[in-house]
């Protein structure tokens, strides 16, 4: 490889017209490296400095440290086998450790004036702090708004809804802390991203579980949820596998290859079992709507369902789009769309759920729910007007179908009954 390289690279005594491109190591300790023979140029507390002028079209630049040595009398490249001797005429065959610490930023440090938000990242992640707290700051308006939803209906549905959502804005938060600290020093808090990733990756999970219960109809048409091993066996899975999915991306998938999570192939199989899932949430909401014949709940049921396809869908979408995207912006169009959907999603469904609109549709079982259900028969065969100070279930029947809709009441002072 150098061989071919030694009528372009620069050289003191072989090629004094080629290109500044290698660093001899190792350096003299606390001294520059011998290859610096303009110590003006080199930053200030470093060895050596390396300047790339390309500011027409951004592309990725690679270190490479390559075992091999230049020798001088015949400009040829040879093998470098070990430690020199220490005399310093031959080679050993003791293995050598390097110690480097490299500092890469996009633009001069000698200058005064440069953009911090762009500063320490590489060209792909550029963008990202400013996405990630124009999302924060959505969140911090959303957030409060649920708590307070959830502590005026204190109901399975919104609280399940709300883990999801206080989920999302930790990750948020700890990817946030990163990024702020990355623009600073270059360096950030490695694991608090890992975290922040993997914290937004059950956020989704969750909430998907949300979707298909309620695609079950479960605390809609009915209290009592069927096949809950497969619910919950199905959602476990895809969430494993998608955590794994992460996990193998960030450490066995190679820079150099320049591919996204989702053009691999743990990542076709996180797609396929989202559009599994999808198809599985369609025929259950299908099936849902189909025994309900209360308006307000079928409206419901309509515009949530709605809004979850478009939610399931999307991610599909986006990776065969991001097939065509160059590497250099493949990042940061899936980080966008990923957070955008979600953000839009959360607010539909906090829309949706808000309890002076979800009372309509949601079922509110009391406290003492099992000791109902055993009254159920004796609450059947009494008049539907109760008078009572507490709350009683009353059933009616359905004018338009065969079934029998629970409903919740409670009785006036005067012994009407207004649900």
């Amino acid at each position: 490889m150098f061989q071919q390289l030694n009528a372009t690279a620069y050289h003191p005594k072989c090629n004094t017209f080629g290109q500044d491109i290698f660093r001899r190591i190792p350096c003299p300790k606390d001294k520059f490296c011998v290859d610096e023979d303009s110590p003006w140029n080199v930053i200030k507390n470093n060895q050596f400095t390396y300047v790339i002028k390309n500011n027409g079209q951004p592309r990725f630049w690679y270190v490479s440290m390559v075992a091999c040595y230049l020798d001088e009398d015949t400009c040829t490249w040879h093998h470098y086998s070990g430690a020199p001797s220490p005399d310093n005429k031959t080679l050993t065959n003791m293995p050598q450790t390097i110690q480097y610490d490299f500092w890469l930023v996009n633009g001069s440090p000698n200058l005064s004036v440069y953009n911090s938000m762009l500063y320490q990242f590489s060209f792909d992640r550029q963008n990202t702090l400013e996405l990630y707290l124009l999302f924060w700051l959505c969140y911090i308006i959303l957030l409060p708004v649920q708590i307070y939803a959830v502590r005026t209906q204190r109901h399975p549905v919104t609280k399940l809804f709300t883990s999801s959502l206080v989920l999302e804005f930790v990750a948020l938060c700890f990817n946030v802390l990163h990024t702020v600290k990355f623009a600073a020093d270059g360096v950030g808090f490695a694991g608090l991203a890992v975290a922040g990733d993997i914290l937004d990756i059950m956020s989704r999970t969750l909430f998907m579980l949300l979707l298909l219960l309620l695609a079950k109809g479960w605390a809609v048409t009915r209290l009592e949820l069927t096949y809950k091993p497969l619910v919950f066996g199905v959602w476990m899975v895809y969430g494993i596998v998608h955590i794994l999915l992460y996990v193998w991306n960030t450490t066995e998938v190679d820079i150099i290859e320049e591919i996204d999570e989702y053009q691999t192939w743990p990542g076709w199989l996180v797609l396929t079992l989202r559009v599994a899932i999808m198809t599985w949430f369609i025929l259950e909401l299908r099936n849902t709507m189909m025994y309900e014949h209360n308006m307000p709940k079928l409206n419901f049921l309509l515009h949530f369902g709605a809004s979850s396809l478009v939610w399931f869908v999307y991610l599909p979408i986006i990776a065969l789009i991001a097939l065509q995207i160059s590497p250099l912006w493949r990042f940061k169009f899936i980080l966008g769309i990923t957070y955008s959907a979600d953000c839009l999603a959360f607010c539909v469904m906090a829309h949706l759920l808000w309890p002076t609109r979800s009372e309509q549709y949601l079922l509110l079982a009391p406290s003492d729910y099992t000791a109902g259900i055993e009254e159920l028969d004796e609450f059947n065969e009494s008049p539907h007007v109760v008078h009572s100070d507490t709350v009683a279930l009353t059933t009616v029947e359905s004018i338009n179908a065969d079934d029998e809709d629970v409903i919740f009441t409670r009785p006036h002072k005067n012994g009407t009954i207004f649900s």
